[in-house]
């Protein structure tokens, strides 16, 4: 791995859709239904149908963007086997992101044709925590891995994050 600063920063765009997603996604969190019983208020929701919906269409958005756009920050000395990491890392975090507005959409749209309990209900509760444990996890592994970049002062950490900044 290179030890010198070799990484172009991240456009104004990229950082707006990182940081705007990380108070989505924590707002999120922190907003979340206690039970499905809560849905029976019709605002309630609505909100929840019409914030996931958001979410996932923002989050497809910003994949996109990314895609076409900086497919990877490393430099191009990384090995062959971090460069897989970080690309199975970062398509795991979409998908259980993802998976969190899908299965809640589902769970909205179950709620709303009166299937309120059973089988189905259950499921997609299962997938939906499920969702949210493995975004947790993979959250926590994107942040090893940039604060191991930034120990490694190869530029990654400053491509996209604006404190602490790599000399």
């Amino acid at each position: 791995m290179s030890s010198k600063i070799d990484t172009q920063p991240h456009g104004i765009v990229a950082k707006t859709f990182h940081w705007s997603f990380v108070v989505i996604f924590a707002y999120g969190i922190f907003k979340q239904i206690d039970s499905t019983e809560q849905l029976s208020d019709p605002a309630l929701l609505r909100f929840e149908i019409v914030f996931a919906a958001l979410f996932l269409v923002l989050l497809v958005v910003r994949f996109a963007f990314m895609k076409l756009t900086r497919p990877t920050a490393l430099p191009e000395d990384t090995p062959p086997l971090m460069k897989r990491a970080a690309r199975v890392g970062h398509l795991a975090t979409y998908a259980s992101v993802g998976m969190i507005a899908v299965s809640g959409l589902c769970i909205g749209a179950l709620y709303s044709i009166g299937l309120q309990e059973g089988a189905l209900m259950t499921v997609t509760i299962v997938i939906h925590e499920t969702s949210v444990t493995a975004s947790y996890i993979m959250i926590a592994l994107h942040i090893a891995a940039a604060l191991y970049h930034r120990l490694m002062g190869d530029g990654i950490w400053s491509s996209m994050v604006p404190v602490w900044r790599e000399k």
